[in-house]
């Protein structure tokens, strides 16, 4: 094995450098590289999480974002991509069973993208705030819209609202790290 070649915490940035360039594998290597050298930061590091589920490794993300919320009980984003990795795994009705209870999110997209995905909402509520809302909030709805769809087997939809998302102002230009995953996300799926 390489000796540490960075400092633990310049690991995460550049595990976050890498996702960005859509380099996932590295991302891990990086990531996991840094809980070997600050193992309690494990459940601070949701972007390991993300990065997981997009190398497939459904269950060692749900396993990040459950570590991730019990720390932080709140964490609404965290929750949605527990329900996103186990429903891959189990299918979207056990992942809904399972989904993790956290508090209220300041953000209203947030709040509602939890209440579809728990179906207490309806779709059709997120599509609408999609369709009204302006920055931020219009991309994390087309987001959330986009990955609904995909944990529901319809590739179609799920296409057309990320690439609503990543057309976006926002999207194409605020630097948001959930913006990159956008764009990582139509290149794992050869989407663009």
């Amino acid at each position: 094995a390489e000796a540490l070649s960075l400092a633990p915490r310049d690991l995460v940035g550049r595990g976050m450098q890498r996702f960005r360039e859509g380099d996932v594998g590295g991302s891990i290597e990086d990531f996991d590289e840094f809980i070997q050298a600050a193992p309690r930061q494990k459940p601070f590091l949701w972007q390991r999480g993300l990065s997981l589920y997009y190398a497939d490794r459904f269950e060692d993300a749900a396993d990040q974002f459950r570590t991730d919320v019990a720390v932080n009980p709140n964490d609404t984003e965290e929750a949605v991509w527990t329900y996103l990795s186990e429903s891959q795994i189990d299918g979207v009705d056990q992942a809904r069973d399972n989904m993790l209870q956290v508090g209220r999110d300041s953000r209203r997209v947030m709040r509602k993208v939890y209440e579809v995905y728990q179906e207490k909402a309806e779709l059709s509520e997120l599509e609408e705030l999609a369709e009204t809302a302006t920055g931020g909030e219009q991309f994390y709805s087309l987001l959330y819209l986009a990955l609904w769809h995909e944990a529901h087997k319809d590739p179609n939809l799920a296409r057309q609202y990320m690439s609503a998302a990543v057309s976006t102002p926002y999207g194409r230009r605020s630097g948001d790290y959930m913006a990159a995953l956008a764009q990582v996300h139509m290149k794992t799926r050869q989407w663009s």
